[in-house]
């Protein structure tokens, strides 16, 4: 693979992890309530997120709320909402750092040895867009997991688990990543040592006879 698809592949996977992220960030499906267990013994079902709770009836009906106060949320829900919003502002500023670093932008492609170290910066961002993603969802999840198991007196089915927002959250980190590694495949060293090679005068090969 070429360079400059490699860098084009590498960025549009790296857009669908940041666009993953946008949309695992407003779920409210972070965790859902457990169905397991003998016997359902509710209609309602129940969904929490980073920003706001829901409840579904068993009719279609749904209705939501926000959050009443950010201070008396769990640690667990402030750090993940830190982590989420830290994610998104560095793949958004990677976003508009590799269109510039890109081969196939036209932006400073007189200078290719500072565009494809752009390009790298912009690679950059986006794993640490991904690590932010990947750290605030496995935070959330072990949060989840600890009070599933740790309430063994009260029924599996009205405890919660995994809710498809964490699923979404955890394949967004995988493309950042992903995407992220391939645009910081662009070296400039290389393309600094092949200028230097070229500009480099063939010696001379003549001999002078006095």
């Amino acid at each position: 693979m070429g360079g400059g698809a490699r860098e084009l592949s590498g960025y549009l996977a790296a857009l669908a992890g940041w666009v993953a992220a946008l949309a695992a960030a407003v779920l409210p499906q972070w965790r859902q309530s457990s169905y397991a267990g003998d016997a359902i013994i509710t209609a309602v079902g129940l969904h929490e997120g980073l920003w706001m709770s829901c409840a579904a009836q068993s009719t279609g009906q749904v209705q939501c709320r926000l959050h009443d106060s950010l201070l008396s949320l769990e640690v667990h829900i402030q750090t993940s909402r830190a982590l989420m919003v830290i994610s998104l502002l560095l793949g958004f500023f990677g976003i508009v750092v590799s269109v510039v670093g890109m081969k196939c932008t036209k932006v400073g492609e007189e200078d290719p040895v500072t565009k494809s170290r752009i390009a790298v910066a912009g690679g950059v961002l986006f794993i640490l867009s991904g690590l932010c993603t990947l750290s605030a969802v496995s935070l959330y999840a072990t949060q989840v997991t600890y009070e599933f198991f740790r309430e063994s007196t009260i029924p599996l089915n009205t405890r919660y688990e995994f809710g498809s927002a964490l699923f979404v959250g955890w394949g967004a980190a995988s493309l950042s990543v992903l995407g992220g590694s391939l645009l910081c495949c662009s070296c400039p060293a290389k393309e600094r040592r092949g200028q230097q090679y070229q500009r480099q005068p063939q010696p001379s090969t003549a001999r002078e006879y006095v």
